[in-house]
């Protein structure tokens, strides 16, 4: 993934050098106070027309961002597209950010609306879209069929360990929304609890309740696909 995945969008949106929504411009001068950890002066910056400090931003938490939505919808390219326009949107919408929470809530909730969002048009597709991953590949030269890669033994540790990460990705994946946000936020994202019932605009007791079934139903999950663990 390129270093800022924002970046090219960003251009096309501020047209003349300017975000009007926004309030932030292109500058080529780095302030000395955003080289400190703390996202609040960060975020200021970047309120106040300071487009270096947005692309800091970013490469704080884009990764963060891209491995929430992966886990949300389930496929690397949809969660990049995803996490892209996240940052398109936060910085079209930066000067909203208040500070009652942290910036990192605000942007993972952006986050968890945009992959909702991509993962109904996900399945609204495959509902008109029914193939086999064994179907013939068709290209110029007629069909081509499906070659698996091989199984070498000098890689067959890695392969396994992929498989079980595949596996614990498929089970997470095969819950339901509601159920799949509380686990990747607290048991993969270390978010609080009280963070989570603010993003998701529920009370920390349904968040806790939700966790617990969504721990059982991936066990169960990977019993049946795995064997008893």
């Amino acid at each position: 993934m390129q270093k800022y995945i924002f970046y090219d969008t960003i251009e096309n949106v501020m047209s003349s050098g300017t975000n009007p929504s926004a309030g932030l411009s292109y500058t080529t001068g780095k302030s000395s106070s955003l080289g400190s950890n703390d996202d609040a002066a960060i975020v200021l910056s970047a309120q106040q027309g300071d487009l270096h400090a947005f692309e800091l931003l970013v490469a704080r938490y884009q990764k963060k961002m891209l491995n929430i939505s992966f886990r949300l919808v389930g496929d690397y390219d949809d969660a990049c597209e995803v996490v892209q326009d996240v940052f398109v949107s936060a910085y079209r919408n930066i000067t909203t950010f208040r500070g009652d929470a942290k910036f990192s809530t605000w942007l993972t909730t952006i986050t968890l609306n945009l992959s909702k969002n991509r993962l109904k048009q996900v399945r609204s597709r495959q509902g008109h879209e029914a193939f086999s991953l064994d179907d013939p590949i068709r290209t110029d030269d007629g069909e081509m069929t499906v070659d698996p890669p091989s199984n070498e033994p000098s890689v067959l540790e890695r392969m396994e360990q992929r498989d079980i990460r595949t596996k614990v990705q498929d089970c997470i994946k095969a819950l339901e929304a509601d159920f799949r946000e509380v686990l990747v936020l607290r048991d993969m994202q270390d978010f609080s609890y009280e963070e989570i019932g603010a993003m998701l605009k529920t009370r920390e007791g349904t968040v806790k309740s939700r966790l617990f079934r969504a721990r059982d139903m991936v066990k169960e999950c990977l019993k049946k696909r795995m064997g008893k663990l």
